[in-house]
């Protein structure tokens, strides 16, 4: 469950903090859950299906250019959140210009929630590109792949960088693992210093984005944080089987201009503070 955005080389250590919620499950909720994720499957393959046609189109009649297949992503992210009965809000003005996303990471749920409002381009470790249905799907949105590498650390900023200067929006997770959603763990630097590159830092901004999840009434406050030695499936269980389901807000900060840091350290700093500023494990939500 770790990130490869995090410092030099391996992901950062997996967090592995705090003991995950025990939730009983009974019947009702199996078949609640079987039902949500037909549907989400279902929306998935065709989501494919239509992204791989918008793909095509985009490739003879604008050359490639990406303008139409990043609205497929973004319904479908939406439609997600309808099957599973969960609100999803977002509050403050997302950037316009050139720039990228750094964002708190608790859950698989990110990925849906943050396409749901804008679609992004994560940066991922090279292994999720192998991973069957997840890894077509990543593909299919545009993720950047890192390989966890000391020996390419230094390569890791170029490919970034680059992507940038295309004109890309990426999103990555700089804590380097996902945790239980009730705290941000200390960003890792690494990555930033593609930010302050000579062609990109004149006009880059970086926007911090806090994503905050509210659990279920009386359910636990880590319900959707997904983290450690925790397998995939029985947290898909409890979530597509919630009988209610929580909320989830995604707020977005004022970008920071990178031209206004001397390095990545400081341009990190002035990130996660804003990024905590929102956060409930600061006492705002």
């Amino acid at each position: 469950m770790s990130d490869p955005s995090g410092e030099a080389g391996p992901t950062g250590p997996t967090w592995r903090g705090a003991e995950p919620p025990e939730i009983a499950l009974g019947w009702a909720d199996y078949l609640r859950a079987a039902l949500r994720g037909l549907l989400i499957v279902l929306l998935l393959l065709g989501g494919i299906v239509v992204k791989l046609a918008v793909l095509l189109a985009e490739r003879v009649i604008r050359g490639g250019q990406r303008v139409w297949s990043p609205v497929v992503t973004q319904v479908v992210c939406r439609l997600v959140f309808v099957i599973l009965g969960m609100r999803h809000a977002a509050r403050g003005a997302r950037m316009t210009g050139r720039g990228a996303y750094v964002a708190n990471h608790s859950s698989w749920l990110d990925i849906f929630a943050l396409n749901a409002r804008r679609n992004v381009l994560f940066v991922s470790k090279a292994e999720v590109a192998g991973w069957p249905g997840i890894g077509l799907l990543a593909k299919l949105t545009g993720t950047v792949f890192i390989k966890r590498d000391r020996r390419e650390a230094k390569a890791q900023p170029k490919v970034i960088e680059g992507r940038l200067l295309e004109g890309d929006r990426l999103l990555f997770f700089p804590e380097g693992t996902s945790t239980d959603g009730r705290r941000v763990l200390p960003f890792k630097t690494t990555l930033f210093e593609a930010f302050l590159s000579d062609a990109l830092k004149p006009d880059l901004q970086v926007q911090p984005v806090t994503v905050i999840y509210h659990p279920p009434p009386g359910a636990d406050p880590a319900f959707y944080g997904w983290w450690g030695d925790m397998a995939l499936g029985p947290h898909l269980l409890q979530v597509l089987g919630a009988r209610r389901q929580g909320h989830l807000e995604v707020v977005y900060h004022d970008p920071l201009r990178v031209a206004d840091f001397a390095n990545r350290k400081a341009l990190a700093r002035a990130a996660e503070a804003r990024l905590r500023t929102a956060h409930p494990s600061e006492g705002n939500v």
